[in-house]
């Protein structure tokens, strides 16, 4: 069967995994229910109406050639757990099928790995290669021959010039432009609003207008 065939397993029940939902109806992607383990220790059995299927131990009924997963936690400025529980569920043999939204664009020929997710109104133009699971938010665009590392979370409304490249688990503000052919390092942050007009050294935060770096 292929990926696309697949019915899909939701892992998470928050704001992102809400907006994930939607995106999965829409394009009209079959999702077979719920895996969250505060919704199942609070006996909830229905969420935006979806089967709650138990904490993430009801996977071991489904295994990997039957289903795809999506993956509902969102990624923070700070923390890892959206990396961490895509690289554990991978381990086990799970893949989770890039999604993208009706109402985004991406031109043809650009790479989508294993984990995308590609949000309503999100532009993607020529030559541009999306690592495993990061996401492309709402209305955010990225201008030609881009290259994303994984685990990368470009926030909604962002702006990435031609030929940037975004190291694995960096993190782009919502809001924020990227001014061509930079190179933003591994896990660095680029805040809400922010023109970045100079490369980024790994792990480096850079905020508010007169980008300060801290």
């Amino acid at each position: 069967m292929s990926a696309a065939a697949r019915p899909l397993v939701l892992l998470g029940a928050g704001g992102h995994a809400r907006v994930l939902v939607a995106l999965a109806r829409t394009a009209g992607l079959q999702v077979l229910g719920v895996c969250d383990p505060v919704l199942a220790a609070n006996a909830i059995t229905r969420w935006e109406n979806l089967d709650v299927l138990g904490d993430d131990g009801a996977l071991d009924w489904m295994p990997p050639p039957r289903i795809g997963l999506l993956l509902g936690v969102g990624q923070m400025a700070e923390g890892n757990l959206r990396a961490r529980l895509y690289d554990s569920w991978r381990a086990k043999g799970y893949d989770f099928p890039a999604l993208v939204h009706p109402d985004a664009w991406v031109a043809p020929g650009v790479v989508l790995s294993d984990g995308v997710q590609v949000m309503a109104g999100a532009v993607i133009q020529p030559g541009c290669e999306i690592g495993e699971n990061s996401i492309i938010n709402t209305r955010a665009g990225l201008d030609h021959d881009c290259r994303i590392g994984r685990n990368v979370h470009i926030a909604p409304g962002a702006t990435l010039c031609g030929t940037v490249t975004v190291e694995d688990g960096a993190f782009i503000g919502a809001g924020a432009t990227v001014i061509q052919g930079l190179r933003i390092g591994k896990s660095a942050v680029v805040g809400a609003g922010v023109t970045l007009m100079r490369d980024l050294a790994p792990k480096a935060t850079i905020i508010g207008a007169a980008n300060r770096l801290r």
